[in-house]
């Protein structure tokens, strides 16, 4: 009888997802065993209304340097055993249940889910009530605990350098001080890396509120150095040393009519300099493109050993990346747990010691 491994991409959309499920379906289809592979699409949605495709190896030729996901995706706000479903269903089901009535349904052996944080709650959920899965960490924000690195992540942060690399001369060339905002709404990781790979003069964090007056002042000491222009790069979810314990509302009232954290900032150094400030946000633009060939060496990598744990029925598992080498952790010790940048970690202490200001000298 054939093995029937399900597999799907949900969250917000990154480079690797495609090579990712090419480095899986590889995997199985090249395995002594008969393989089945149903693709559910639109993420966690396909697994709940049982919308899926069967795929072949023809499916997955030639999308190793594709950026998003063939089986596209979506965000399914999911709060636990008891989330009902959308209003136009049945009375009395939940989403959960759902998900559940599909695998058991279809006699899947398995499921492979790649995705971030949210995914991988629901993940570790369907995987306590019965459910053989695999988790394969996806995520820009390389948040997730367990993996020292997430695919996207490597791709966004060389897009985000590029950005940062670009803005360089159109700063130089007017005496501008630049704030380009870089995705990252919980953690920093991909401004840290992003900011020290293009020089940045300040990063501008989650882990580490800002006070407006010391960015002020790496600023001014830049210019009796007679340097022209300034770069900023602030983490979209970054907050001052006063915003820092608000509330979401609170947070919001706080920053009313800005736009984003990078004119809130932009506002706040406008008060107290004389320099002229303009502002850039790459947004989505950060998600899209094709892997880095970092990237793709990763999934193939994580891939393959997400395919050897569905073979060998080693499930209840994410599959990530220590020592450059594959690993499997348990699914149920890091799911719901946010990696933020440690105040130790090398990178930030490089930086400290070259002289970025992290704004809160």
């Amino acid at each position: 009888m054939a093995l029937k491994v399900g597999m799907l991409t949900s969250g917000g959309d990154c480079q690797g997802l495609n090579s990712t499920m090419r480095g899986v379906a590889r995997g199985l289809l090249g395995s002594d065993q008969d393989v089945k592979i149903l693709g559910f699409l639109n993420g966690y949605d396909g697994l709940m209304h049982s919308s899926y495709r069967h795929m072949t190896d023809v499916d997955f030729s030639g999308i190793l340097t594709v950026g998003g996901t063939i089986l596209g995706t979506s965000r399914q706000p999911f709060k636990g055993m008891n989330d009902p479903l959308r209003e136009d269903e049945p009375e009395g089901i939940t989403k959960l249940e759902a998900m559940l009535q599909t695998y058991k349904d279809l006699s899947l052996d398995a499921l492979v889910v790649l995705g971030g944080n949210g995914t991988q709650k629901t993940a570790n959920l369907l995987s306590e009530n019965g459910c053989n899965i695999i988790h394969m960490p996806k995520t820009i924000d390389n948040d997730l605990s367990g993996t020292e690195k997430t695919f996207g992540f490597q791709s966004a942060v060389n897009i985000a350098t590029e950005v940062i690399d670009g803005i360089h001369t159109t700063a130089t060339s007017h005496g501008r001080v630049f704030i380009v905002e870089v995705m990252g709404n919980k953690v920093g990781w991909l401004t840290l890396y992003a900011g020290v790979a293009s020089g940045a003069d300040v990063i501008l964090i989650p882990e580490i509120p800002y006070d407006p007056i010391s960015v002020v002042k790496a600023l001014q000491i830049r210019e009796r150095n007679k340097k022209r222009f300034s770069i900023i790069a602030v983490a979209e979810g970054a907050k001052s040393k006063d915003e820092a314990n608000m509330k979401t509302a609170e947070l919001e009232e706080n920053r009313k009519g800005e736009h984003s954290v990078a004119y809130h900032l932009k506002n706040q150094l406008e008060e107290l300099m004389i320099q002229e400030i303009r502002v850039c946000v790459p947004g989505h633009f950060q998600r899209g493109g094709t892997p880095s060939a970092y990237d793709r060496v990763l999934t193939t990598e994580l891939g393959v050993e997400g395919a050897k744990a569905v073979l060998e029925g080693d499930f209840g598992k994410m599959i990530g990346i220590a020592c450059d080498r594959p690993i499997r952790v348990d699914l149920k010790d890091v799911a719901g747990k946010t990696k933020k940048v440690p105040m130790d970690d090398p990178v930030l202490l490089s930086a400290k010691q070259m002289g970025i200001c992290f704004g809160n000298e």
